[in-house]
């Protein structure tokens, strides 16, 4: 971790499945100190006794301040003598913002402009922004006001000389026992000696762990020019296969209980548009979908145009590799939580 050595990194939204992730992942290394900018007390309270229990030696270099990214002072009270900025601050539940649309507006996409403005002022260095692939083609609100999050950050990436502060962008899918995910859900279920719920069983979705999610932000970190939306070319499975993996894993022939779609939800999530595909630059593991650096004197475009496009089409999470049973078993098994749980389960069987 030498590139964050003796650095301060702000996480907002920090006490959320990613900051605690970062957390680990960064904690007991070189860096100097990570803030965390949340607006939940008790969560910033439960963060902060885990982690001095956990590392002792260096939970003193976590910080916590109450804030939130909707209110720019508070924001801007965070910031002094940061160097680097994960964003990862959302209203990221699909049902939720289907009913209070204006709501995640204020937070996805006034917030995200917010930390942008207040990080150029303060001399940030780099800002990776954390959005999903609902934001590709959305259909729902909380897809929609993160496709317009996008928007801010690009269009702000041009107002700014990069060498001072580079903005980037990362598009990812479903996080595996990601905080309000469905898996702990299932879990939960299963505890309770209740049928599993499932939506739409053909309807797929790509799955990756939070320390892909961490490594896909570090690559945007390292790799990514200002303006960059950069995705990472996660697997995917239908929910009928992964609710037989946690099934399979935890209560072998347990019900599944189809309830039919929630508010607006996609039967397959895109991370790579047909349109962005245009342009986009295949970095092996990895799409880099550049700035379109055009200026708004559209006159000169009608006169010389661009022939060129790539062969790459839309990537989406029914033409990625879909995973079966037994692979998204062992994809789950990788992650701590699941052992955890199975653990339990165990010794209460």
């Amino acid at each position: 971790m030498s590139i964050f050595a003796n650095k301060t990194l702000m996480i907002t939204g920090g006490t959320g499945s990613f900051g605690n992730a970062v957390l680990n992942r960064f904690l007991d290394t070189d860096v100097r100190e990570i803030r965390i900018l949340s607006r939940d007390e008790k969560k910033q309270d439960d963060m902060r006794h885990e982690f001095q229990a956990k590392y002792p030696e260096v939970s003193g270099k976590i910080k916590f301040f109450i804030g939130d990214v909707r209110d720019i002072s508070s924001v801007k009270n965070a910031m002094n003598g940061v160097d680097y900025i994960f964003h990862a601050a959302a209203l990221k539940q699909v049902p939720s913002c289907e009913f209070f649309p204006l709501e995640a507006v204020k937070t996805n996409v006034i917030g995200t402009d917010n930390v942008l403005t207040a990080a150029i002022e303060a001399g940030v260095k780099a800002v990776i922004c954390l959005s999903t692939d609902k934001a590709a083609y959305p259909v729902n609100a909380m897809g929609t006001s993160k496709a317009m999050m996008e928007k801010v950050i690009v269009a702000k990436s041009r107002t700014v000389d990069p060498e001072k502060t580079k903005i980037c962008c990362t598009r990812y899918g479903n996080v595996l026992c990601s905080r309000g995910s469905v898996v702990p859900l299932w879990i939960d279920q299963i505890k309770a000696g209740n049928p599993i719920t499932i939506t739409e069983p053909a309807m797929t979705r790509f799955v990756m762990s939070l320390d892909e999610a961490v490594d896909l932000v570090l690559f945007a970190f390292e790799n990514g020019v200002s303006g960059d939306i950069l995705v990472q070319k996660a697997p995917a499975c239908t929910i009928e296969t992964l609710a037989k993996a946690v099934t399979g894993l935890f209560a072998p022939d347990h019900e599944i209980k189809v309830i039919g779609i929630r508010h607006g939800e996609k039967m397959y999530e895109t991370l790579l548009t047909n349109e962005e595909c245009a342009h986009a630059i295949d970095l092996g593991n990895f799409y880099r979908v550049p700035c379109d650096k055009r200026d708004l004197n559209y006159d000169k475009y009608f006169k010389v145009g661009d022939t060129q496009r790539n062969v790459l089409t839309e990537f989406n999470s029914n033409n990625t590799d879909l995973l079966n049973v037994e692979q998204v078993q062992r994809k789950l098994l990788q992650l701590p939580y699941i052992q955890e749980e199975l653990d339990a389960w165990k010794k209460k069987a």
